[in-house]
């Protein structure tokens, strides 16, 4: 299948961007979405072709803190009555198991909180978001800048609420934006047809890893484009 030249992805200029695939929000969580943790290998295939191809991985997690002060409004009231997920210094805040690169430090509650990204591994990164969106109060935008992406891929948790936000914020940014539609949870029909409606292109994981190698390997080859810098 053709896809528009001015939304087809740019594979050797990529990243992808996993959300909110945190312990607490794994299937058999308290507060957890339902889904994702079926999802979860198909994450860890897709952050895997990445680092393999040397493209930049950037994950975006929330966190809670307990006095509920910079909490989305609907979550508000559950966070100061006493509920605990996501909350700064506890283990279920931490990335789900597999998807970090191997030796990566914990989550550094400190760093995110002030806004700054968290180095994991090489080109690969955490970010914390306060709202829906992935860009909104987020370093991610000049983060993406900064290593030549102008295309994105999306993975992770709950395609209605922080996926689909993300979304929508990075096509305002003029972004190439894929969907990984193996690798999401709480996905549906309608959902892919509204966020294909506004040049989403939905492509399965198998798909985007065969992708993301061959073409970096086609460009590294004919000396277009440099690995990702390590920071």
């Amino acid at each position: 299948m053709s896809v528009d030249p001015h939304l087809a992805p740019h594979w050797p200029t990529s990243a992808l961007i996993t959300i909110d695939v945190q312990r607490d929000f794994l299937s058999e969580g308290p507060f957890g979405i339902p889904g994702t943790t079926e999802v979860l290998p198909l994450l860890r295939d897709l952050t895997a072709a990445f680092r393999a191809a040397g493209r930049p991985i950037v994950h975006i997690v929330r966190l809670y803190p307990a006095d509920g002060g910079d909490v989305d409004r609907v979550r508000r009231t559950l966070i100061e009555n006493g509920a605990e997920f996501a909350r700064p210094g506890s283990p279920g805040r931490l990335l789900a198991p597999g998807l970090a690169p191997a030796h990566a430090p914990d989550l550094d509650d400190d760093v995110l909180l002030k806004g700054e990204p968290q180095p994991l591994g090489p080109a690969e990164f955490a970010v914390y978001k306060p709202r829906w969106g992935a860009f909104y109060r987020t370093p991610l935008a000049g983060l993406l800048d900064g290593l030549g992406v102008d295309t994105v891929v999306f993975a992770g948790c709950n395609l209605p609420n922080c996926p689909r936000a993300s979304i929508i914020e990075a096509h305002e940014r003029d972004l190439r934006v894929v969907l990984a539609t193996d690798a999401i949870s709480q996905a549906s029909a309608q959902g892919f047809r509204e966020i294909a409606g506004i040049g989403t292109v939905l492509m399965s994981t198998p798909d985007i890893s065969t992708a993301v190698r061959e073409r970096q390997s086609d460009a590294m080859t004919s000396g277009r484009v440099s690995p990702a810098p390590e920071r």
